[in-house]
């Protein structure tokens, strides 16, 4: 019976401990004090982190993609998730938020009620950003229309729909280290920082492992569609087969070096990437021909 007890008391004093790593841990005022944006360079950072992509009403185009609604449907093997409206309104949107706020969720996943949000949005990510990029961007996104649309819960079953749970895999899957780590030439650091980071290039094509975190030992080496309907591609250099300059004009103009089209999901990424300098797609390009090969 003693030896129970102690097992017991051991086990709560874990569980505890555990409850307090995972609790949320927001940033320091100190992480964004002094910082001023610039909207100019945010409208930079919008379209290659691909905010729109995700956050605009679905089949939305033109101007209207940067109203930012929310609604589009995002199923997982956790669930269904629904992208909430991030847009300039004050009670539905994101009107209200400072840019703690702003730092807080897209590089540590908290919210301004103190919650875990759900890494569908790729927190994981973005937490390699740097901070003034996110003054920019915070600084563009209040330049951007008020939606009155009110957001929609995810559709999620148990246990994925217990928030709390959700620090432990942070705990396990969020970090700022580099999937591809070491030293690269400067233009393949930029593009790194590009993919990895803003683009978030390795939430799709990365497989996942039974807990939803990226096996990075497979980087960038396909992985199934979370919709059901095929695969998404390997994109390594040894699978890919592209010379740099198939990479910038597919990234620019959205055709292969076969002349094929892109489609799906990939036209809003290539449609960002359209909206960038030059030098970004080629540091990009650089980038991915880095990558180890994944067979």
């Amino acid at each position: 019976m003693r030896v129970m007890r102690w097992l017991i008391v051991l086990g709560l004093v874990a569980a505890g401990g555990l409850y307090v790593l995972a609790r949320p841990k927001p940033l320091p005022e100190a992480a964004v004090a002094g910082l001023t944006g610039d909207p100019a360079k945010g409208e930079l950072v919008f379209w290659a982190a691909g905010c729109a992509s995700c956050h605009m009403a679905a089949e939305a185009k033109g101007e209207a993609e940067l109203v930012l609604s929310g609604g589009q449907r995002f199923p997982s093997d956790f669930g269904t998730f629904i992208a909430p409206n991030i847009s300039q309104d004050p009670e539905h949107g994101i009107g209200n938020w400072s840019l703690l706020d702003l730092a807080n969720a897209i590089t540590r996943g908290v919210s301004p009620e103190g919650e875990h949000y759900y890494p569908a949005l790729p927190y994981a990510s973005y937490a390699k950003m740097e901070m003034q990029d996110v003054a920019d961007l915070y600084a563009f996104m209040k330049t951007l229309p008020a939606d009155p649309t009110p957001s929609q819960p995810h559709e999620l079953g148990f246990p994925f729909n217990i928030r709390d749970s959700i620090g432990v895999w942070k705990l396990l899957f969020l970090s700022k280290d580099w999937a591809l780590p070491g030293n690269l030439t400067p233009t393949a650091t930029r593009g790194r920082y590009i993919a990895e980071a803003m683009a978030h290039c390795g939430e799709c094509h990365t497989p996942r492992n039974l807990l939803g975190g990226l096996d990075t030992s497979r980087w960038l080496g396909g992985a199934p569609n979370p919709s059901g309907e095929g695969k998404i591609p390997n994109i390594t250099p040894g699978k890919l087969g592209w010379a740099a300059a198939d990479i910038v004009q597919y990234l620019t103009t959205g055709f292969t070096p076969d002349f094929d089209v892109v489609g799906g999901h990939m036209a809003h990424v290539v449609e960002n990437m359209g909206r960038l300098p030059d030098s970004d797609r080629q540091a990009v390009a650089e980038y991915i021909l880095a990558v180890p090969n994944v067979e």
